[in-house]
C-alpha cells in the first residue's frame, strides 16, 4: 500500500506548479444614494433625534463625549445596516471606546448580528469605524419577545470609555444607513386546513320523510302511570298511600265510646 504524498505550496512552486486559491467574496459596503441630501446635524436625545433615510449620508461635527441621535423608519421585511466613521483628533492622551446602538420605538435595544459595534482604538489611531447589522423587521411578534417590529428606530453614537482630559475635543462623524428587502417573509397563505374533517356527514339530496302520526285508538295505554324514573311522582303516590293507611289503622284501633 502506497503512502499518499502531500506537497506544500513551496514544494509545488519548486516543481514549477502554481497553486490556485479561490478569492474570498467581499461584502459590498453601503453607498449613498445618488442625489441624496446630506444631513449635517444630530439630536441629543430620543425626542430630538434627527430623521434620516436609507442611502442618505450623514456628516456631523461634534465633540468627544456627546450623545448623537438619529431616527429612521423601518418596514416589515427590511434588513438595515449602519456604518459610521469617527475622525479623531491627534492630540489625545489614551485609548477610547466608541459604541453605536439601535433602539426601537419602545426604547428597547436591538441586537446587532454583524459589525464592530463597540470598537476600542489606541491613542495613535486617526479614526474608528463602527457598524451594526440589524435583524430583519417582522410584521408581528409575541408581546413578551424583543423581535424587531415595524416603526421608528433610533441610532445612538457615543463614546463609552476615554481619558478625562480628552473630553470635549472636536471629532468628525460620518454615518450611512442602508436597507435591503421588501415585504415580510414570515407571512404566508394557508393552502390546506390544519385539521382535516375526518367525520363528514351525509349530503341530503331531497326533503326528509315526515314521521308517522301516533294513533289514538285506545285511551288506556298506561300513560297516566308515572314513569319509574320520576322521583317526585312516586314520592307523592307513596305519601298518599301512607296517609290512607294511617287513617285506616287509627279507625281499627280506636276504642268504642260508652253511652
Amino acid at each position: 500500500m502506497r503512502t499518499p504524498i502531500i506537497r506544500t505550496g513551496a514544494a509545488l512552486a519548486a516543481a514549477g506548479l502554481t497553486l490556485l486559491v479561490a478569492p474570498t467574496p467581499a461584502t459590498a459596503a453601503p453607498t449613498p444614494s445618488p442625489g441624496a441630501t446630506p444631513v449635517t446635524r444630530a439630536g441629543t436625545s430620543f425626542l430630538t433625534a434627527t430623521a434620516i433615510a436609507a442611502g442618505q449620508p450623514v456628516r456631523v461635527d461634534a465633540s468627544t463625549g456627546d450623545f448623537l441621535y438619529w431616527s429612521f423608519p423601518a418596514s416589515a421585511g427590511q434588513r438595515h445596516e449602519i456604518t459610521a466613521t469617527v475622525s479623531l483628533p491627534k492630540a489625545r492622551t489614551g485609548a477610547s471606546t466608541w459604541t453605536v446602538e439601535v433602539f426601537d420605538g419602545l426604547r428597547r435595544r436591538q441586537a446587532c448580528t454583524a459589525g464592530a459595534q463597540t470598537p476600542t482604538v489606541a491613542a495613535s489611531a486617526g479614526s474608528v469605524a463602527l457598524g451594526c447589522t440589524l435583524r430583519q423587521v417582522r410584521s408581528w411578534a409575541e408581546p413578551w419577545s424583543a423581535d424587531p417590529l415595524p416603526g421608528t428606530y433610533y441610532v445612538r453614537l457615543s463614546v463609552t470609555d476615554l481619558p478625562e482630559p480628552d473630553l470635549g475635543q472636536p471629532v468628525d462623524v460620518e454615518l450611512l444607513l442602508s436597507a435591503e428587502g421588501e415585504g415580510s417573509r414570515d407571512d404566508g397563505e394557508l393552502k390546506a386546513p390544519l385539521v382535516p374533517n375526518t367525520k363528514a356527514g351525509a349530503v341530503l339530496t331531497g326533503e326528509p320523510a315526515a314521521a308517522p302520526a301516533e294513533s289514538d285508538d285506545g285511551w288506556f295505554d298506561g300513560d297516566w302511570l308515572p314513569t319509574l324514573g320520576s322521583r317526585w311522582a312516586w314520592s307523592a303516590v307513596g305519601g298518599a298511600l301512607a296517609a290512607v293507611a294511617g287513617v285506616v289503622g287509627f279507625a281499627l284501633t280506636r276504642r268504642p265510646r260508652r253511652p
